[in-house]
C-alpha cells in the first residue's frame, strides 16, 4: 500500500514537472527532480548519490539558462541592451496574459525595447524574433530534462516493482 502511494506521488511529481515546462509560474524541472529524490530516499540503491547530484546540477543549470536564453537570443540576433531589457519586461508582463502573453511577451517586449532604443523596425523585428526563439529553446530544454527525469523514474519504478 505504501509503495503504491509512493509510486503515484512520484508519477504526479513527474507530470507536474512536465506541465511546468509550459506554465511559467510552475518550475518544471524541480518537480521532476523531487520525484527522483523520493526514489533515492525511499528505495536504497536504485538511484545512486552521484547520479542524483548530477540530476540536481542539471536542474539548477536548466533553471538558470531558462531565464538567460531569451536575452541571449536577442543578443545573438543583433539586439541591444534595450531589446534584452524589453524581452525581460515583456516576459514578466506576458505572464499575466497566459498563454498568449507567455509566447508573445518576450517578442513584443524586445521589439518595443529596440524601438525605444532608436533601432529601426527591421532591427527591432530581428531582436523580437531572437527573443521568441530563445524562449522556445528554453521551453524545449526544460521539457527534454523533465522527460529524461521521467524515464529515469519509470526505469527505477520498474526495477523496484519487478525485482
Amino acid at each position: 500500500m505504501a509503495d503504491t502511494i509512493y509510486f503515484i506521488l512520484i508519477m504526479v511529481l513527474n507530470i507536474v514537472g512536465i506541465v511546468g515546462c509550459f506554465v511559467p509560474m510552475l518550475p518544471g524541472p524541480p518537480f521532476s527532480f523531487l520525484a527522483l529524490c523520493l526514489i533515492y530516499m525511499r528505495y536504497d540503491g536504485v538511484i545512486g548519490g552521484i547520479a542524483l547530484a548530477i540530476y540536481g546540477i542539471a536542474t539548477i543549470v536548466t533553471l538558470v539558462l531558462d531565464y538567460l536564453v531569451p536575452s541571449l537570443g536577442v543578443k545573438y540576433f543583433g539586439g541591444t541592451k534595450w531589446g534584452k531589457w524589453g524581452s525581460v519586461i515583456g516576459t514578466i508582463i506576458g505572464l499575466g496574459y497566459f498563454p498568449v502573453g507567455l509566447i508573445l511577451g518576450p517578442f513584443i517586449g524586445a521589439f518595443i525595447g529596440e524601438l525605444i532604443g532608436r533601432s529601426g523596425g527591421r532591427s527591432a523585428l530581428k531582436s523580437g524574433i531572437g527573443s521568441l526563439l530563445g524562449f522556445m529553446f528554453g521551453v524545449l530544454m526544460k521539457f527534454v530534462v523533465c522527460i529524461y527525469f521521467l524515464c529515469v523514474s519509470l526505469m527505477s519504478l520498474w526495477e523496484i516493482a519487478f525485482s
